[in-house]
């Protein structure tokens, strides 16, 4: 606060008036009458010094303002909303905007832009669109209209967003290394042992391209699809990820993924922990050729005779409490189908023999749900039976394994032979009861411990529960762009929210998930009340937490625009 003196020309006079002093949201200095004094010629005959005097008051009325962290408004109840400006901004974003600078994203972005000719900022633009993406997931034009939620300045257009994802495709790979080498000097990443996945995304597209074809969907949509296969660490932090064609089958995907980093991220020894879906005879032998290993599941059902014999085989297990037990052995000749290229013919399969351990466990709980699962599947199969006109592929999925000489339309889904007498198929359900509850593991790891090579495949539900996110809290899925290059910039951005968002996850103890953290941190936003002044609504266990692990001030009433302000640049500070 301070004393104002304003003169007037028609007059002659001087009144004084003490003011304080604020910039406005728009950041623009402001002034705010806080009490009207007089006329100077009519106080100078109470007062000796008028102005001196009331200099002095103002302040001591700042000292005590700011001595009792408080202020005092006057609302005009006749006022009316700025519908010009942003009057309600997100805060909880702040916790993003650390991670985001501490993996100094920005400082690469600003390094990589050096050599190029556009104006415009890559650092805000990706900015933008990963906080975005964590909080308001959404199309890149909804990003843009969203820019005014945040308290980051961003000045470009729509153009400027679709230009810059060009630019990422081009730094794609870079950025990954160097997200890798932060990630492993600040949270001490061990790629000794990975875990990798495949998952697919669809595009609400009639035609397909080089990148976007039709495949295998996870969903059971006809749309055209993009494979992406993701590297975690034993963190549960991605480390990298590659795009394929949407018709490529999950077990091709691992070796250029795996070339991919341990050529450009400098990687030893890697355990790959992967599901059946990765466990092929190309993939062993390409990590045994490298002296890599491997922990693969394998299908119980769908193993060799030999196999489920000594699956079934009551001989060496370990009973290791009353609802469950393990066995395993060492094989010096496992076999796997290895393709063969050959000049001008087609590729073949050869025979090779590796040697292996096998592990198998049945756990009680594993046999509730399989029975469960199959359950609703076969009610689904009488349903279909019943009323084989109703069906369609994409609603009772699977189903349809559990009824005989059932001859489905590709294209429609319908069953076409819906005259014939369709019965249960109750040698495969006798069948596949035999096995629930056992489940198989295959790997190289020979002299390491049945319980700590089980153990180390389980933490393959971080790798699942990524994908989870990714399509939905993220919203990844589906896709609008067209260009590969557009494409593979989005898949780009996702991979860097969920980087962010599972090191907030794992700095914040795993307490809570990632969906209750972004929609709390969603929550945690202010509206414009006064002056420079804004007003806070929201708190919750969440909040807490990342007041005592962020330092952050979550839970305050009120702050001007110079406290926020002020935090947020400490958050860019490297």
């Amino acid at each position: 606060m301070y004393l104002r003196k304003t003169y007037s020309k028609q007059t002659g006079r001087t009144y004084l008036s003490i003011v304080q002093g604020y910039r406005n949201k728009e950041g623009k200095s402001k002034q705010k009458t806080v009490q009207k004094v007089g006329y100077l010629d009519e106080l100078k005959k109470e007062y000796d010094d008028p102005v001196a005097h009331f200099t002095a008051v103002a302040a001591a009325m700042d000292k005590e303002r700011q001595a009792a962290k408080s202020v005092t408004i006057t609302i005009d109840m006749t006022g009316q909303i700025d519908r010009n400006n942003a009057n309600r901004k997100n805060y909880g974003y702040i916790i993003f905007s650390e991670i985001y600078h501490e993996l100094e994203i920005d400082i690469f972005l600003k390094n990589a832009r050096r050599h190029e000719n556009f104006i415009f900022n890559t650092d805000a633009i990706m900015r933008l669109l990963v906080y975005t993406r964590l909080l308001y997931p959404g199309s890149k034009r909804a990003s843009v209209l969203n820019k005014k939620r945040f308290f980051d300045n961003f000045k470009f257009s729509l153009d400027d967003v679709y230009d810059a994802l060009t630019h990422f495709d081009k730094m794609s790979g870079a950025l990954q290394q160097h997200l890798h080498e932060i990630v492993t000097a600040h949270y001490g990443r061990d790629t000794d042992l990975v875990y990798y996945d495949v998952t697919n995304y669809y595009f609400e597209i009639d035609r397909q391209d080089d990148l976007r074809k039709k495949g295998p969907s996870k969903e059971h949509r006809k749309d055209p699809i993009v494979q992406m296969g993701l590297l975690l660490d034993k963190l549960g932090l991605p480390i990298s990820y590659k795009l394929f064609p949407g018709n490529t089958h999950d077990s091709q995907t691992l070796m250029p993924v795996l070339t991919e980093v341990k050529k450009k991220f400098g990687v030893r020894r890697i355990i790959t922990v992967a599901d059946k879906g990765l466990n092929s005879g190309d993939n062993i032998a390409y990590s045994t050729v490298l002296g890599d290993g491997y922990i693969y599941s394998k299908s119980v059902r769908g193993a060799s005779e030999d196999f489920k014999q000594w699956v079934l085989d009551e001989t060496g297990y370990r009973q290791l409490t009353d609802s469950y037990k393990l066995k395993s052995k060492l094989v010096p000749d496992a076999e796997i189908n290895v393709t063969v290229k050959q000049i001008g013919k087609k590729k073949i399969k050869k025979k090779e023999t590796v040697e292996q351990k096998w592990i198998v466990f049945y756990s009680e709980k594993y046999a509730a749900r399989a029975k469960h699962k199959r359950e609703e599947a076969i009610a689904k199969a009488v349903r279909m039976i019943e009323n084989p006109a109703k069906y369609r592929r994409t609603f009772d999925y699977g189903a349809a394994g559990y009824i005989e000489n059932l001859k489905i339309d590709k294209e429609t889904g319908e069953i076409m032979n819906t005259e014939d007498t369709l019965v249960l198929d109750t040698r495969k359900i006798e069948d596949e009861e035999k096995y629930d509850g056992y489940y198989a593991i295959v790997t190289s790891e020979l002299d390491d411990a049945d319980e700590h090579i089980i153990e180390m495949y389980r933490g393959l539900w971080r790798i699942e529960e990524s994908f989870k996110v990714t399509k939905s809290v993220l919203g990844t899925r589906p896709v609008y762009l067209r260009t590969n290059e557009h494409i593979n910039a989005h898949f780009l951005i996702c991979f860097i929210a969920l980087l962010i968002a599972r090191i907030v996850e794992m700095r914040l103890g795993g307490k809570y998930t990632i969906s209750k953290i972004t929609e709390t941190l969603q929550n945690v936003a202010c509206s414009h009340l006064d002056q420079n002044l804004w007003l806070f609504d929201f708190a919750d266990e969440v909040t807490d937490e990342c007041n005592a692990v962020f330092g952050t001030d979550f839970g305050r009433k009120a702050m001007t625009l110079q406290e926020i302000k002020k935090n947020f640049g400490k958050t860019k500070k490297h």
